[in-house]
This record gives C-alpha cells, structure tokens and sequence, in this order.
C-alpha cells in the first residue's frame, strides 16, 4: 500500500516540475494536504484564451485519506480585471468512497499598491450527487477558501478553509472540516 503511495506522489511530483507549474502544501495540528497543478497549455503550446489545468491532491486527516484528480478550464471573466473563473470535473476516492463532483473555482488579485506584495482570494466548490456517487457513496460536497501572498516570487504563503462532506449510504461523515496554513511553489 505505501508503495503505491509513494510511487503515485512521485509520479504527480515528477509530472508537475518537469511541466513548471506548481506544487503545495498545507497543514494544521491534524491534517497534511499535498497538492499539484499541471497547465496543459504548456505542454502543447496552447497560449490563446482558456487555460487548461489538471489538478490534483491528497489529504491525510486523522487516520482518513482522500484522493482526488480534476481537470478544469479557466479564462479572465471579462469586465473584472484580476478575476479568473473555472469549470471542470474531479474524481474523488476515500475509503470504500468513490465520486466525480462538478467543479466551480475563482481566483481574485487584490488591486493593492505596489508597495504590497501580490495578494490572491481564491474559492473553490465541488459537487456530486447520487448519480455521480459511486460504492458506498451517497453524495460528496467540497467547500475551500483561501487567501494567499506572493513573498518572494514564486513562492506563495496562504491560509485557507476547507469543509468536505463524503456522505455515505449509511451514515452522513465530515470528512474534513478545518482551518490551515500552507505553501506554494511555483515553477
């Protein structure tokens, strides 16, 4: 099993520093999240509108993990300057817990001073229902926010909010709710 780990963290690892993208972390007294960000437009050259991106990211939290992988394009919401909006569709597993949520992300630059290192509002809410559940899965709800600066560049300190619902056929499970602080680095 810690194989299978191991060898699926590095291929996500590998995959995102060859591609320069982004890889994060985050964590809090109980939880450690890992994260990753592929942009395909990279990849093959794709530099007009709409930004591709694979995503994804596993949450160990107290004893429980969670594996999910989404891909989702993202494009400037015209007439908001900073505003970057996404849809897309993820995967998710968990213990005998298997959904694919639809996906909606926003990313807000703050318009702050120069003299103010860049500031971003990102959230982020993921949905599944019974007919997108699958194993003992009822339905899966994903709620995130977080606030993130650019200290040094390319290397982004936030702190965000997660609450994910994996409800069960049986019983109704919080599978996380918290708060956390993290890093990211970007390649």
């Amino acid at each position: 099993m810690y194989f299978k780990k191991i060898l699926l963290g590095s291929f996500l690892l590998g995959g995102v520093l060859s591609a320069q993208n982004a890889v994060s972390l985050n964590i809090n007294n109980e939880d450690a999240e890992l994260q990753t960000s592929l942009n395909f437009n990279d990849m093959i050259g794709y530099a007009d509108g709409t930004s591709y991106t694979l995503d994804a990211n596993y949450l160990h939290s107290d004893g429980d993990n969670l594996f999910g992988i989404g891909l989702s394009g993202e494009n400037q919401l015209q007439g908001v300057y900073g505003l970057r909006v996404g849809l897309g569709i993820k995967a998710v597993f968990a213990d005998e817990f298997a959904a694919v949520p639809f996906l909606a992300k926003a990313a807000y630059t703050l318009p702050l001073t120069d003299a103010i290192p860049t500031t971003t509002l990102e959230m982020s809410f993921a949905y599944a229902p019974e007919i997108l559940s699958f194993n003992e899965a009822e339905d899966y709800t994903e709620f995130r926010t977080q606030l993130g600066m650019e200290v040094v560049p390319n290397i982004q300190l936030y702190t965000g909010y997660r609450n994910i619902d994996t409800d069960y056929k049986a019983v109704d499970h919080t599978f996380n709710e918290s708060f956390y602080l993290g890093m990211k680095l970007s390649f």
